[in-house]
């Protein structure tokens, strides 16, 4: 766990290139080593020669990329995981249960997954809402809420939830509740949670701050000093942290996070209004598009519009998967985020774990397909896309 450590305040792609490494005053090396020492020596019994006397506790590789997520984020802690799913695992257990969160309707299979079938055999209770209506949180708050949690965009179907109000009505009816936000898909360069009175932001490092299809990781940022130390805690004891080299590659990967993002972005609004138009296609649910029901919130909540770009064909499931088999530069795979462009099914990949009845209720039809959209030149990811919908 580490503070932001630049003392000017640069703009982004300045925070994202140098964060709090410039160069090694040892050897003047201008990218961090990779310390893969699991411990360290000590003067005397109880006297490390550093900070550093444990690889779980803290690591040198590992405070470089945790200083550099927090000021991207504007947080003055971060806490780095070996996945997304371990930091919530992490934050999770950092109350004392049993405790209710606020869950939104339109969540990840794996955070779901985690709710319902692991933490929910210790205590832990959540109620599911509609967070686009934001007085459906505050009637769902219980005595026993600990925190709400929310994802925006949303995953599969790109909710914009507005964080602003959420605070401003979480503040007022109870202030006691901790707002956390999933800021995966919009990633710090889009979006700041913090900003908008979020006392918490997760990240899965393993897709857009990753981009590579590489690396698994986790983030928290935030700046309330006392659970920050309740989290460095758990973050010690319970002991899913990254690699050195998973660190590295993170460092290495957020270095070209703002140039990475802008070319995702432009490249989905492109297919966005490609898809819009194809007869083979039944709705395209992109928050970039005008008829996007949260269009005017997210143009004032976000910097861009993302990458990730939901579809509703035409026909039926078979049609779909003969779809998704014919496709060629678009790979079928799980995850997002990646300089390639993916494509996946939710109801039987990503949001599996869901009940059928529940994808259904929130609008994860079966024809749904999410397409997280890459780098790639435009052109051919619509030429590919046309074959295999034709």
């Amino acid at each position: 766990m580490n503070k932001k450590a630049l003392k000017l305040d640069p703009q982004f792609g300045t925070k994202a290139i140098h964060g709090s490494f410039h160069y090694d005053k040892v050897t003047g090396a201008v990218m961090p080593p990779i310390y893969l020492s699991t411990t360290y020596a000590q003067k005397a019994p109880g006297e490390p020669i550093s900070k550093y006397e444990y690889s779980r506790t803290a690591n040198p590789t590992r405070d470089i990329l945790e200083s550099t997520l927090a000021a991207l984020e504007g947080g003055n802690y971060c806490l780095a995981f070996s996945s997304g799913c371990a930091a919530l695992s992490t934050l999770l257990q950092a109350f004392p249960s049993p405790y209710h969160v606020v869950l939104s309707n339109d969540v990840y299979g794996g955070t779901m997954r985690l709710f319902s079938q692991v933490f929910s055999q210790l205590g832990i209770t959540f109620t599911q809402c509609d967070m686009t209506k934001p007085e459906q949180i505050i009637k769902a708050i219980t005595a026993q809420t600990r925190f709400i949690w929310l994802e925006t965009p949303s995953n599969p179907l790109l909710q914009i939830i507005d964080i602003a109000h959420v605070n401003e009505l979480r503040k007022q009816h109870a202030p006691e509740v901790l707002l956390a936000v999933d800021n995966t898909f919009a990633t710090p360069y889009l979006q700041n949670p913090l900003d908008l009175g979020a006392d918490i932001v997760c990240h899965s490092t393993t897709k857009y701050i990753g981009g590579h299809s590489d690396i698994l990781g986790g983030a928290l940022i935030l700046n309330d000093d006392a659970l920050a130390q309740k989290l460095s805690f758990l973050q010690n004891a319970v002991g899913s942290v990254p690699s050195p080299m998973d660190c590295y590659l993170l460092l290495r990967s957020v270095k070209t996070l703002h140039v990475r993002m802008s070319a995702h972005c432009d490249n989905a609004k492109i297919i966005a209004e490609y898809l819009s138009h194809h007869p083979r296609v039944k709705k395209v649910i992109y928050p970039g598009l005008s008829h996007h029901p949260q269009h005017e919130l997210v143009t004032k909540q976000m910097r861009d519009y993302g990458a990730m770009v939901s579809v509703v064909l035409n026909g039926n499931t078979e049609d779909v998967l003969q779809f998704l088999q014919r496709l060629q530069i678009f790979t079928l795979a799980e995850s997002l985020g990646a300089v390639e462009s993916l494509i996946e099914h939710p109801a039987t990949m990503t949001h599996a774990a869901i009940p059928a009845s529940h994808r259904q209720k929130i609008g994860i039809e079966d024809t749904l397909v999410r397409i997280s959209v890459g780098i790639e030149d435009p052109q051919d990811l619509i030429e590919d896309l046309e074959q295999a919908l034709s």
